[in-house]
């Protein structure tokens, strides 16, 4: 990266293990409220039609809350956000579903496992559900995914001038799948980015590559989640953005390279 990357952060989404919605989790990272462990609660997909509503995988119900929480922040109408989609393995429980099709004698995989199994599977969702025709990217980078989304993200804003929504994401496998990905939950990140500064931007945002030790959560609990969660790997970003702070912080990438995150004044 040879210049720094940069845009305004006007909408954050947000829902993991215990924290249903940013408003929450901005709170527990803000220090007013105690980080409490809880499964994650995904609400039901009831922006698609009821035959898209019934197969809708835990993923997709997943990336359609985090997102249309982010765009309702942000003030801006889903339907026309360029959006980049990125997770370390997409659908944890349809792949389990898969594999244990194919381990037994009937091997006729339906169609709803089929069409479900790619990994863009989520943005197709989006699509159905807010009647979007805008450019999307599907991205995958294992540990490293959050990473590459935002560095994606923050170079569609700049090339095309058009906010972009980015939608981080990760889900559980079941066993035996989980003792080779131990991924403990589903949870996931939504960041609108724009070009221009607004009366909603929360902060304007540059992102540069850096070496050296990435920044970790002073909470031992939420430390758990930013380490076994790939999306989460956003959190110490998340922290500062939380506490209305500016200044910067080391996002965990692709060692020995990883994400040099500043936050700035409107």
């Amino acid at each position: 990266m040879t210049q720094p990357l940069s845009a305004w952060i006007d909408g954050v989404g947000f829902l993991a293990p215990g924290l249903p919605d940013w408003p929450s989790a901005r709170a527990v990272l803000e220090g007013d409220a105690a980080y409490v462990a809880a499964p994650s609660v995904l609400p039901a997909p009831t922006v698609l039609p009821p035959a898209e509503r019934r197969r809708a995988s835990r993923v997709i119900k997943l990336t359609l809350a985090v997102g249309l929480e982010a765009a309702a922040a942000g003030g801006v109408d889903p339907a026309h956000l360029a959006t980049v989609f990125t997770a370390s393995g997409a659908d944890g429980h349809n792949c389990h579903a898969l594999c244990e099709q194919l381990a037994g004698e009937d091997r006729q995989i339906s169609p709803t496992r089929f069409h479900n199994s790619v990994h863009n599977a989520p943005a197709g969702y989006w699509g159905i559900a807010t009647g979007s025709m805008a450019p999307t990217q599907v991205l995958c980078a294992y540990d490293g995914s959050f990473g590459a989304g935002l560095i994606d993200a923050l170079g569609q804003v700049m090339t095309d001038q058009q906010t972009t929504l980015l939608l981080a994401y990760d889900s559980e496998y079941p066993a035996p799948l989980f003792a080779t990905r131990p991924l403990p939950d589903v949870a996931g990140v939504g960041l609108i980015l724009s070009p221009r500064a607004s009366e909603r931007s929360l902060a304007r945002l540059s992102v540069s590559t850096c070496r050296g030790k990435p920044d970790e959560m002073p909470d031992a609990e939420l430390e758990s989640l930013r380490r076994a969660l790939p999306a989460l790997r956003a959190l110490p970003l998340l922290r500062l953005l939380a506490q209305g702070r500016h200044g910067a912080v080391a996002l965990e990438y692709l060692a020995p390279v990883h994400l040099w995150a500043e936050l700035g004044p409107c």
